[in-house]
């Protein structure tokens, strides 16, 4: 077990430094000038050169990916052209929202895709499959950004029951906070809903074929503890992979969300730096949401062990 841990940590390494040099190389290739940008349209190309110059824009790519990355090693992303502040505390500051956000998410998604699956599953072929099937197909093809500006019109502006946008932190009372976050969170949760949902429905459908169902229903236990306690452990590895990956999902899912919701969170940063051309802030946080990324698969492989004790690494 130790030498598996350290073996996928150690793969990270390459995995990130991969990952750095591409969005580096990629963002110094594509069209926009983060100087032209900052100095606005009235400035004339001397002080475009002069704003370049002082942001170190006007070195050669090597010499530039050599700095950052020597400052990336000391664990400094750099300072923000645009937001003028380390990219370090922009992450910290924003971080808050989108947690709160993706755990709420992923919280629903779980709570209410996993027993769908379970009687979708227990009912093959009974309404509330055929309606799980019908859902799954409406979750998979309405965009989140659709979604959210029907709920936001039906329920906020129409209703009044929730608020259109914005956020308020959990110090600032946990209803203020909770009220704030279930549009979103519905608007993001439905796709995986349907995704967790189906996955599970299979899994525990394959499950009830086998003999140790029949076996647990001969003895005459409930079955409620035959779903619970024997089909649906046995189907615990795949529903938990797809809840891995659903997860990480949630990293391109929160973009779009917060910024229809107004979410100052890591979202609304990576899209306000993106327009701003903002290349430190943009790094920064893609190299953030990587590591995230490869902690949250090093998480599901572990969590194999506690689902399958016949799994050995």
């Amino acid at each position: 077990m130790l030498g598996f841990l350290l073996r996928r940590v150690l793969s990270t390494i390459p995995v990130l430094l991969i990952v750095a040099v591409l969005v580096f190389l990629l963002l110094r290739l594509t069209p926009g000038d983060p100087a032209a940008i900052i100095a606005g349209d009235a400035a004339n190309p001397e002080q475009i050169a002069a704003i370049r110059a002082g942001l170190g824009l006007d070195r050669p790519i090597v010499a530039q990916f050599g700095i950052w990355f020597w400052n990336l090693l000391q664990g400094n992303l750099g300072e923000s052209f645009y937001f003028k502040m380390q990219v370090t505390d922009l992450i910290a500051q924003r971080l808050e929202p989108t947690f709160a956000l993706a755990t709420v998410t992923i919280l629903l998604a779980v709570l209410v895709s996993i027993p769908l699956g379970v009687i979708a599953a227990w009912r093959q072929g009974g309404w509330l499959d055929r309606a799980l099937s019908a859902f799954s197909v409406l979750g998979f093809s309405i965009p989140v950004f659709v979604l959210g500006y029907i709920l936001i019109y039906v329920v906020s502006v129409k209703l009044g029951w929730l608020p259109v946008a914005g956020y308020r932190r959990i110090s600032e009372g946990f209803v203020p906070f909770i009220r704030h976050l279930i549009l979103p969170a519905i608007a993001l949760s439905v796709i995986y809903i349907a995704l967790i949902a189906r996955v599970t429905r299979a899994a525990v459908l394959e499950s009830l074929g086998e003999d140790y169902i029949r076996t647990a229903r001969a003895k005459g236990l409930k079955e409620s503890r035959v779903l619970m306690f024997h089909a649906l452990a046995n189907a615990a590895v795949p529903i938990a992979t797809v809840v891995g990956i659903g997860i990480a999902l949630l990293i391109g899912g929160v973009v779009v969300t917060e910024s229809v919701f107004a979410i100052p969170g890591l979202g609304r940063l990576t899209v306000d730096a993106v327009l701003a051309r903002d290349f430190p802030t943009i790094q920064g946080v893609i190299l953030f949401f990587s590591f995230v990324y490869v902690l949250i698969n090093l998480i599901v492989d572990l969590s194999y062990l506690v689902f399958d004790p016949r799994i050995r690494y």
